[in-house]
């Protein structure tokens, strides 16, 4: 693998994208469309300009840097005084939604894939939970959309990536010891433990980090333009701070953006600028690298079965799950659907089955759960890249700018 020619090629792809990405944005062809497309193009399966191993050190570290930053910046565009009037809808997606969907894709998954260990069904389920806001990104950043159902969609998909997290390595914990059973007893206190730290830590890292920025600008010691890099550097202090004590470093990575954005203004307007800049680039190349690396190594796997899991899990394996979370709350079915369908499966998924791939060693015995994850993943970014722009501006028209009554 040459790592120069690689980036040499994302170099010239962003400034060819930077040129036309307004045009592109008027035919609902996204980013993330983009670079997934031209990743295939230039690897094995298209041209094969270059190999890159999906494994390689470099591939996990951008694709962990830009989740790292979607949770922070996710949050801390957030407003929590409209949080705190709406709190319910997240809640319910987070603790009711979110338990049903992992039980139901296993079941699914059993039912699709029945020669396959419970281990590896559960794995499946899990690597296909989280979502990711960014691929809806025209719902989430469009004002016409009302305002808390855009937070309801950010929070969900801030915090069910740090609550997959635990749960992931655990099953992998699992396989790896090859007796099924051996981690079940902390099983309880290891999620625990994880959520708990990893809140605290970025809690601590977002709010002490943010006055500190206060301090330094009321005494004018801070550049405006160094500023701009001060959220960075929090957003990854809090995920490697966290991670080192025994916290989940993505939860941390989105306590940090909610304390940062939500106590100075001027540190949310400089989050808001790295957020459609640096963050949007890390974004773009892991699509990019997903598209370069993982798909062409897992294309030889897919059968019909992986792609009727992929089509029900962007489906009713994720839409019921939310509509029945959502019962007994004011919203309406339109409501409920719209929230429900735009769950995407991007950054997470792609940065989970990496992990999982250095944690196993090899992909040897795991190829129909990659497969499965390929598929998703391409699905989603093109369903969902076409269909946000259109589907926010029907559901604004139909709905407005409402209040949050979510009973």
């Amino acid at each position: 693998m040459d790592e120069h020619i690689v980036i040499l090629v994302i170099a010239l792809i962003v400034l060819l994208y930077g040129y036309i990405s307004k045009g592109l944005s008027r035919l609902n062809i996204s980013g993330p469309m983009v670079f997934t497309g031209l990743g295939l193009l230039l690897s094995p399966l298209g041209i094969n300009v270059t190999q890159v191993e999906v494994d390689a050190e470099f591939v996990t570290v951008i694709v962990e840097i830009a989740l790292v930053l979607v949770l922070f910046a996710d949050a801390a565009l957030l407003d929590l005084k409209l949080l705190r009037n709406s709190w319910l809808i997240p809640a319910r997606l987070l603790f009711i939604g979110l338990p049903i969907t992992v039980v139901a894709g296993t079941l699914a998954a059993q039912w699709i894939f029945p020669n396959e260990p419970m281990t590896s069904l559960i794995l499946l389920a899990l690597l296909l939970t989280p979502t990711d806001a960014a691929l809806g990104k025209a719902v989430v950043s469009d004002p016409k959309v009302p305002k808390w159902v855009r937070s309801s969609i950010n929070v969900e998909s801030g915090l069910n990536d740090g609550i997959i997290f635990p749960m992931l390595l655990t099953v992998v914990a699992l396989i790896l010891s090859d007796t099924g059973n051996s981690q079940d007893q902390y099983w309880v206190v290891y999620v625990g433990q994880q959520i708990f730290f990893g809140a605290i830590v970025g809690a601590v890292v977002g709010y002490l980090g943010t006055k500190l920025l206060v301090w330094a600008d009321s005494k004018n010691l801070a550049e405006t333009s160094y500023q701009n890099l001060i959220p960075i550097a929090l957003a990854i202090l809090a995920f490697y701070l966290a991670e080192t004590l025994s916290g989940n470093g993505f939860i941390a990575a989105f306590f940090a953006g909610l304390y940062a954005g939500n106590t100075y203004e001027k540190t949310r307007s400089h989050i808001e600028d790295f957020a459609e800049s640096e963050g949007e680039l890390f974004v773009l190349i892991s699509f990019f690298v997903f598209g370069l690396a993982f798909v062409p190594i897992t294309l030889a796997y897919v059968t019909w079965d992986v792609v009727l899991y992929s089509l029900l899990s962007l489906t009713v394996l994720r839409m019921i799950p939310v509509v029945i979370s959502l019962t007994g709350s004011k919203l309406d079915l339109s409501t409920k659907l719209f929230i429900a369908w735009f769950g995407p499966r991007g950054i997470a998924s792609i940065l989970y089955v990496l992990i999982v791939v250095h944690e196993m060693g090899s992909m040897a015995g795991f190829e129909t759960v990659y497969a499965v994850v390929t598929v998703t993943v391409l699905m989603s970014i093109l369903t969902h890249g076409l269909s946000a722009q259109p589907l926010a501006n029907r559901y604004a028209r139909q709905h407005g700018e409402q209040p949050a009554d979510n009973g």
